[in-house]
């Protein structure tokens, strides 16, 4: 048995909101409790911390991340709007990691691949033309993922590789939508072993980094093959490398619980079979499904598609999925957007209830992401069918607002009724919180900020609920709560990040923190200030069942 002792410090913890440190024994929350205490418990510990003021948090779960795509977005060219400011930016980044790889790989056929391109942001306000692309990347195939992860540039030698160039819907502008943009996807990730490996390690390195002890990995045909998530889940149990844990959710569509229990049986480590299982698109590629059309399309459509956004499900493929998931024992889950898309899910779960009984769609504990336009009767059917959210709150930070991307695609009002945070954590509808990396940065404190700062102030949440969200909120929706992770306290699994915050503030009122006063401290756990213009948290050491996993303390 191994122990050791955090002290000198403060820790965030509702079993002992006065606690200063901790004691972690084999793993496992042994003592928390105050300073003086622990002076006479150093002795018995095998390693001694001093935290000099730190902080001490339960670690952060990411509840949705696509991992091989983050690694290899931490070593692609990054064409988001903070490193490729305008179009002519991004070109010359095409450019300078095409000489890149063609140093490594000359005359070779890996594909060149970029992450991040936001047309919005760009003053241009277009994607780059097909020319632009082939000028730029010398011929070089390439695969270029729009920011929101539904709409992709290619050039006409990866199309032409792939056959895309031949798919009815190629119109020749290197723009990919819908099928055939996952079919580039998933081209793109034929990748070298040795490569897919680095990418797993990258990406979990990464999230340990910003003190992520779990993350949910929405595993899906476009995104990731069967074998790379087994891959995964063994490299996150390998106690040679100690790693974030991982829940291993595979976005195939089951139509019989037959279909169910074969994918149960070739990956029997699932929690569920959803997550990028796809009711529709998204707002930036106006593929999310409205119920109206696009503030910001022309109406009707001059050239005859639609103008409000792609259904890929209907209410009964969602229905049969849903009874078989239930029927094998697994979580079905579902990625909803758009309001005609919550709505198809509605139906869908009310069309399972009729058919398998509404206590067996209930045992599944299935899940949505996203769920972003969520109105009264969708928030009843959720509360009646127990279903659980699992949301990115820096969606709204970085695309909302008046002003934002959404309140252009959508119009004003359609676009103030998302993210409606308070309504759901109001309701009691369970919530998760993620970052849907690589879409936006695994940054956990972000998302807090995020949600403690929505534009519309009647839908901010309380620092510590967003808190609770990021952290036992992910154990909660992966059916892992009962071990007590996601809370410091004797027995809990000791899951558990450090932090140098420049201070610590305590809830005064949803959306609103008071700095704290050490000479007036309150009964409530602290946590860092979060108000608008205050740094973020610094992670100093993140550690899994007591196994450091990231250490910078000593740095």
């Amino acid at each position: 048995m191994t122990s050791t002792l955090y002290r000198n410090g403060v820790v965030h913890s509702s079993a002992d909101p006065f606690a200063e440190a901790i004691l972690v024994d084999d793993g496992v929350v042994a003592w928390l409790g105050a300073e003086d205490t622990a002076a006479g418990l150093a002795a018995r510990a095998d390693a001694v911390v001093d935290l000099d003021g730190a902080l001490v948090t339960p670690g952060f779960v990411d509840s949705h991340l696509h991992t091989l795509e983050t690694g290899l977005a931490l070593e692609s060219v990054d064409l988001s709007p903070g490193a490729a400011g305008d179009l002519p930016a991004a070109l010359e980044a095409l450019a300078a990691g095409a000489r890149r790889l063609e140093a490594r790989d000359p005359g070779g056929r890996e594909v060149l691949l970029a992450f991040g391109w936001d047309d919005d942001a760009w003053p241009a306000g277009r994607a780059p033309h097909l020319g632009e692309l082939d000028g730029a990347t010398g011929g070089r195939p390439t695969l270029a993922v729009r920011v929101d992860g539904h709409t992709a540039l290619v050039s006409s030698s990866f199309a032409a590789a792939t056959g895309i160039d031949r798919d009815p819907s190629w119109d020749g502008s290197g723009v990919v939508t819908g099928e055939t943009y996952l079919r580039a996807r998933a081209a793109a990730h034929d990748l070298d072993p040795a490569r897919r490996t680095r990418a797993y390690r990258q990406a979990l390195r990464q999230a340990a980094s910003h003190g992520i002890v779990s993350l949910h990995e929405m595993s899906a045909p476009h995104v990731d093959t069967r074998a790379g998530l087994t891959e995964l889940m063994a490299l996150a149990a390998d106690p040679a490398e100690p790693l974030p844990h991982v829940v291993a959710y595979r976005g195939e569509l089951c139509a019989s619980v037959d279909d169910a229990r074969q994918l149960q049986a070739e990956l029997p480590f699932l929690t569920g079979i959803g997550g990028d299982l796809t009711v529709d698109g998204s707002i930036g590629s106006r593929t999310a499904a409205m119920r109206a059309a696009y503030a910001d399309l022309p109406f009707p459509s001059p050239s005859g598609t639609s103008t409000n956004g792609q259904l890929y499900l209907s209410a009964e493929q969602i229905a049969a999925h849903l009874v078989a998931c239930s029927e094998a024992g697994l979580q079905g889950g579902f990625h909803v957007i758009g309001d005609r898309a919550m709505d198809e899910l509605v139906h869908g779960l009310e069309a399972a209830a009729d058919r398998a009984g509404a206590g067996l769609l209930r045992s599944g504990h299935h899940r949505v992401e996203h769920a972003m336009l969520v109105d009264a009767g969708a928030l009843a059917a959720l509360l009646l069918y127990g279903v659980a959210l699992s949301i990115q709150p820096a969606f709204d930070a970085t695309w909302g607002g008046p002003h934002g991307m959404y309140a252009a695609r959508l119009g004003g009002p359609r676009a103030s009724s998302l993210s409606p945070f308070a309504d759901l954590a109001g309701a009691g509808v369970p919530l998760a919180f993620g970052s849907d990396s690589p879409v936006t940065r695994l940054d956990p404190w972000e998302a807090v900020r995020g949600a403690i700062s929505h534009a519309d102030s009647s839908q901010r949440i309380s620092a510590r609920a967003a808190f609770r969200a990021h952290s036992r909120g992910g154990w909660r929706l992966a059916g892992l709560d009962h071990t007590g992770a996601g809370e410091l306290r004797v027995g809990a699994p000791a899951h558990l990040a450090v932090w140098r915050a420049d201070s610590l503030a305590v809830q005064s009122a949803p959306g609103r923190l008071s700095q704290w006063n050490p000479e007036a401290r309150s009964g409530q756990p602290l946590l860092p200030d979060l108000s608008p213009g205050t740094r973020a948290p610094q992670c100093l050491r993140t550690v899994r069942d007591g196994v450091v996993l990231f250490d910078a303390i000593d740095a």
